[in-house]
């Protein structure tokens, strides 16, 4: 009866080692496969850019918010680029006191640090700007002036907006954004020109049929935006 047992047992042993002889190699590359596709899901991941779309108005009745959120619809499908906007009216800052030079990035105070750690995370910028008495608004150049390296090196688009198309706003930041941080700007800036029956009661009414024809100037940017972040050293 012991022996029996005993021939079985060996039976049962050499039938699961055959059956793992079997079924390895089938399962061997299953294993692989979902290796490389948690890998190439990981690079995929990586391989996203932030881009903060930040929406230079803060005045009570604004259409900027519209204006970038406009802008976010139309560029959202882009391959490889996730868009976020970054109110300035929310942040609320308040007029540039820091003690020191930003460009040292020694912050004092939390609502510095927490900008600075908001600015941090993105990999490129479109600044949305209105036109204010030929210029771009004061809330902007405040929020830009907190910081220096957090903006220095990285590509960004200008979007300006108003009656005239925001072009004297739009030339005055860029001379800022590259001639002050050293920041890259696309060459093509769109500039929305607006017309009072674009707006109701103070807001855009219909901005996805009133700003078709600017969509061309948006993805052209978007495009060289791209290869801006491409070639970030």
């Amino acid at each position: 009866m012991s022996s029996q047992l005993t021939k079985r047992g060996v039976m049962k042993i050499r039938m699961i080692a055959l059956l793992i002889v079997l079924i390895t190699p089938v399962l061997a590359p299953l294993s692989t496969t979902h290796a490389q596709n948690e890998t190439t899901s990981s690079q995929e991941i990586q391989s996203i850019k932030k881009v903060g779309i930040v929406i230079g108005s803060t005045r009570p009745g604004r259409i900027g918010r519209q204006v970038a959120q406009w802008i976010s619809d139309e560029v959202s499908q882009t391959p490889g680029l996730k868009f976020s906007l970054i109110d300035l009216a929310a942040w609320n800052l308040p007029l540039f006191n820091e003690p020191g030079m930003p460009s040292k990035g020694q912050y004092t105070h939390d609502h510095t640090l927490k900008w600075s750690k908001e600015i941090s995370a993105y990999d490129a910028f479109i600044f949305v700007t209105p036109e204010y008495n030929g210029g771009y608004p004061a809330s902007m150049k405040n929020a830009i002036d907190y910081l220096h390296k957090e903006w220095t090196g990285k590509p960004a688009i200008i979007v300006s907006y108003g009656y005239g198309g925001g072009e004297g706003a739009a030339s005055q930041l860029r001379q800022v954004l590259e001639g002050g941080i050293d920041m890259r700007l696309t060459p093509t800036m769109p500039a929305i020109r607006l017309k009072k029956e674009m707006l109701k009661d103070g807001k855009l009414e219909n901005p996805d049929q009133d700003f078709v024809s600017y969509i061309p100037s948006v993805k052209a940017s978007i495009e060289e935006l791209k290869t801006l972040i491409g070639t970030t050293s």
